[in-house]
């Protein structure tokens, strides 16, 4: 998988996202810290240098346009808009774009014209005759004035000379061209002073007077090309055909071309992408904008910049012919850090690569709208982003903001009201939950299961050794819901989760294996279900999201038929899951995600486990890496480790096994001071069986250093999260850990 593709992207977080790029080696170390704390945001002095009576800045959102293959390079661009659904469509229509071989794109020169105006001619014929015999030495006026563009390859070129007709008393006028390679700066200054150095040299040769001397914007020497060829297999879309989606693309591409009342909005379709990264790389996308629409209207016919067809073999081709004369030094990259990070991110060595970028991307833009168009049309695309102004605009946290969307999307009603509904629902769902069998219990909040940390013994608590755990106010809710389509569906859409449940039990795999089973045993596997889960546990963090998500399930089968199952059922089903998640399980995670209680626990045939009371809630601070860790791998490390050299992993698990039993005692004594102690002696054999990475020594390393008293990973390590004690500072340990660009929480356990 190349480095453009960054699977489910648009699901992280902010921080996930800045982590992931950095991982990639998109970002420096410096790049990613200072986007992360907000150091690359133009402040109003540097403002204030760039233009005149500065009293604020305003800013846009910096999106990550994903998947682009481009003369087969792998690209991740970076776009500056406020428009919802450019980014996710341009990150789709290069992925299908990518799986199809990639975009190709082509600037063969890449040069921008100096007009000098030249009135009170007597003789426009004698004139241009004149200049053109003078031409080189003109070229040499005005490549002297810039020696250092010359150095660099460039300079002016050529020179043409046109007699442009007026309707005023002033008459004819006779312009004059300058041709200029600019190198890679846009080239606006350059151009300009070569045209006012050279205008008295022109004076004299046509004894006439210069007025206008300044580029011109139309950069049709400058035009860059794009092209795609997607197979119709890949373009089947909402129940309708590949071939039908390429023929409504294409008659859509059609009507542009014909009709200019179209054409227009076509185009700005096209720009919405090609806006985005100029705005992003610091070029003038006014200037672009002109361009390209004076361009579409060569001909005195305004028409379409694109046009789609069908190929010999049934392929839907897309091609784009752009003026693009865009810059990669310059003003704008010095005095304004983010443009100088979006450069680094793009990696491009030269102007032509960021023209041919942007045209791809113009071209990509326009596949989206025009598939939309020709499918579902653009105003379903854009539910998803609606639901998301909505959700902030009722005020949804950070943490519950998906789960708001997810909501308002299944509900259908995409408005403010509903949004602060689900808000205190939400608000309701995250409370610890009680027992399903507890008889003061409201229905709807027993549809879930409790995520979870490790305080004490994880991997030893495998091996028989006792574990405290301890359920946190985070959890998985599900919804069942009978459907007509005589299939059972399983979604967890935010962690990008969707499959039919094979009938046939030998093709089931992973996650359909216990489903299926649990389904099959109530008699179940025949209905019409849709089984929707809607996680706040993130997934393969330490925390129990996947026995929050089966007893989620296994509670919301339980209501919807009557079932009357019992928490020692819920557990004994949500085991049968976790058996497929984890290979090995303790039995942990499903207990303290079926009962909500802090737990001992001892593994076994059964399993033992009793409710640990604590005289005060203890404090903790989670932090988040980010970082995805099966615990099933974990596990399989340690069992390997354990069987190559049982002596000594034993005494390790001995070990964590006494200081578990210690904090026991901590714990009903209220001795903070000494459960700290005990967790960071916990973290160091934790280290000895190799579990550990080195963001959850980092967080650890954050939060002691900021005042925790203890702090190790939970859960199965290798990524995940880690856990600190903080009865004192804990905003100074959140504070620091979110700069560091990990999640963290505030919870209290017990």
């Amino acid at each position: 998988m190349g480095q453009s593709r960054i699977p489910k992207f648009y699901k992280l977080s902010i921080a996930e996202r800045l982590r992931e790029v950095h991982r990639r080696g998109l970002l420096s170390k410096e790049d990613y810290l200072a986007l992360l704390n907000g150091q690359h945001v133009l402040d109003v002095e540097a403002a204030d240098k760039m233009i005149e009576n500065v009293i604020g800045v305003l800013g846009l959102p910096i999106g990550l346009g994903v998947n682009f293959l481009i003369n087969n390079k792998e690209y991740v661009v970076p776009l500056a808009v406020e428009e919802p659904s450019i980014v996710a469509a341009l990150s789709s229509a290069a992925k299908i774009a990518h799986d199809a071989g990639g975009f190709r794109a082509n600037c063969e020169e890449s040069y921008l014209i100096g007009q000098v105006q030249l009135v009170d001619v007597k003789n426009h014929s004698k004139a241009s005759h004149a200049i053109l015999q003078e031409k080189q030495e003109i070229l040499n006026l005005a490549n002297s004035l810039h020696p250092n563009l010359i150095a660099r390859g460039g300079g002016a070129r050529d020179l043409e000379v046109r007699t442009v007709p007026t309707t005023t008393d002033s008459g004819d006028m006779l312009v004059v061209h300058l041709i200029v390679d600019t190198c890679d700066a846009m080239g606006a200054n350059l151009v300009n002073t070569m045209c006012e150095g050279v205008a008295p040299l022109l004076e004299k040769i046509t004894d006439g007077k210069s007025f206008l001397r300044i580029l011109s914007n139309l950069t049709d020497r400058s035009l860059v090309r794009a092209w795609v060829s997607i197979p119709a297999s890949a373009l089947k879309m909402g129940g309708l055909s590949g071939e039908e989606v390429r023929d409504g693309i294409v008659i859509a591409s059609d009507f542009a071309a014909a009709d200019p009342y179209r054409a227009v909005t076509h185009n700005k379709g096209v720009m919405n992408g090609v806006d985005a990264v100029a705005l992003a790389t610091g070029n003038d996308w006014r200037a672009i904008e002109a361009a390209a629409h004076a361009y579409a209207a060569r001909g005195g016919h305004y028409g379409s910049l694109t046009q789609w067809k069908r190929d010999d073999e049934g392929a839907l081709q897309g091609f784009i012919e752009i003026p693009l004369k865009v810059g990669t030094v310059g003003g704008p990259l010095q005095s304004n850090p983010t443009v100088a990070v979006n450069h680094r991110i793009l990696g491009i060595g030269s102007a032509r690569e960021l023209a041919e970028i942007m045209a791809a991307v113009g071209l990509a833009q326009n596949f989206s709208a025009l598939r939309a168009l020709a499918t579902e049309g653009i105003q379903k695309g854009h539910m998803t982003l609606h639901a998301r102004s909505v959700a902030v605009a009722a005020g949804a946290q950070p943490e519950h903001f998906e789960t708001v969307v997810e909501r308002l999307i299944e509900d259908g009603q995409i408005k403010i009201w509903r949004a602060r509904e689900i808000v205190e629902e939400i608000k309701r769902e995250s409370r610890p939950l009680r027992s399903v069998t507890s008889e003061a219990v409201r229905e709807e909040e027993a549809i879930g299961g409790h995520g979870k940390i490790i305080l004490l013994g994880e991997h030893a608590v495998v091996y028989g050794r006792r574990a405290i755990a301890a359920p946190v106010p985070i959890a998985a809710r599900a919804a069942v819901q009978e459907t007509g389509s005589g299939q059972i569906e399983f979604m967890v859409p935010r962690w990008g989760v969707e499959y039919t449940l094979h009938r046939d039990a030998a093709q089931r795999r992973s996650f359909e294996k216990p489903l299926g089973a649990f389904l099959e045993q109530y008699d179940l596997l025949k209905r019409s279900l849709r089984i929707e889960v809607f996680p706040n546990v993130p997934r393969a963090m330490g925390l129990g999201g996947s026995a929050a998500v089966a007893v989620a399930i296994a509670r919301a089968v339980d209501r919807h038929f009557k079932l009357g199952l019992s928490d020692e059922q819920i557990n004994e089903i949500a085991f049968s899951f976790e058996k497929v998640a984890h290979n090995k399980p303790s039995g942990i995670d499903n207990t303290v995600a079926t009962y909500g209680r802090m737990l001992v626990y001892t593994a076994g045939d059964p399993p033992t486990f009793e409710r640990l009371v604590t005289p005060q809630p203890i404090p903790l601070i989670i932090g988040v890496s980010g970082i995805e860790s099966l615990t099933a791998g974990m596990v399989s490390q340690v069992r390997e480790g354990w069987r190559n050299n049982r002596g000594l992993y034993e005494r390790v698990f001995d070990e964590i096994g006494r200081l578990t039993d210690e904090a026991r005692t901590a714990i009903a004594g209220n001795d903070l001071e000494t459960l700290g102690n005990l967790m960071n002696f916990c973290q160091g054999q934790l280290n000895a069986l190799q579990v550990s990475s080195w963001e959850l020594e980092e967080m650890i390393q954050i939060a002691r250093r900021h005042g925790a008293l203890g702090a190790k990973l939970t859960g199965g390590g290798g990524g995940g999260s880690m856990i600190a004690l903080c009865p004192d500072n804990r905003q100074a340990v959140v504070d620091a850990l979110q700069q560091a660009g990990y999640e963290a929480m505030e919870v209290k356990i017990g």
